[in-house]
């Protein structure tokens, strides 16, 4: 099966602007994509009337993003049916709300890949030790784990990427 070419996000989220009420959201959605997926992140405002203290806050911004999540469902269903016909990608929704931000239903999508030895040791290391359940989980621990601590090198790699895709499109 052929790969999915990257999106072109600003795209993308002008057609969501186009798509997402108004009301929904403090400002612009933000988009992010890749060749399997594309999250559509809005802010939802603070609630003013929280009681004082950060446990509070925290649990008055977790309820404002499930009033929004269940009250918003069926359109949001309509425009990412919208979406994924005309992308072919799953859409996932995501909202913040302060400090809070909650990731609604997004894609677990298989990877295949070939490991050595050595590589498999340290994934049945990672499940013997508790970490993980299963190589997938293992693996997918792993790569949390080098985006986590290789995110200022990761960021430039994708800065790279996409001068040289502008440049790629720019030629004869």
């Amino acid at each position: 099966m052929a790969e999915r070419p990257l999106l072109d996000v600003e795209e993308v989220a002008a057609w969501f602007a186009g798509r997402v009420p108004d009301e929904w959201f403090d400002g612009p959605v933000q988009i992010r994509a890749d060749r399997d997926e594309i999250i559509v992140t809005g802010s939802l405002p603070v609630p003013s009337n929280a009681p004082p203290g950060e446990d509070a806050a925290r649990l008055a911004a977790a309820s404002r993003v499930a009033a929004f999540r269940e009250a918003s469902r069926l359109d949001r269903m309509r425009v990412a049916d919208s979406a994924q016909q005309r992308w072919q990608r799953h859409v996932t929704w995501a909202a913040r709300c302060g400090d809070e931000e909650v990731v609604f239903t997004d894609a677990s999508v298989p990877v295949m890949t070939r490991l050595r030895f050595a590589e498999r040791q340290v994934l049945d290391t990672l499940i013997d030790s508790g970490v993980a359940r299963s190589r997938s989980e293992a693996l997918a621990w792993c790569v949390q784990q080098v985006g986590r601590h290789q995110g200022e090198w990761i960021g430039r790699l994708r800065e790279a990427m996409t001068e040289v895709e502008r440049i790629r499109a720019e030629g004869p």
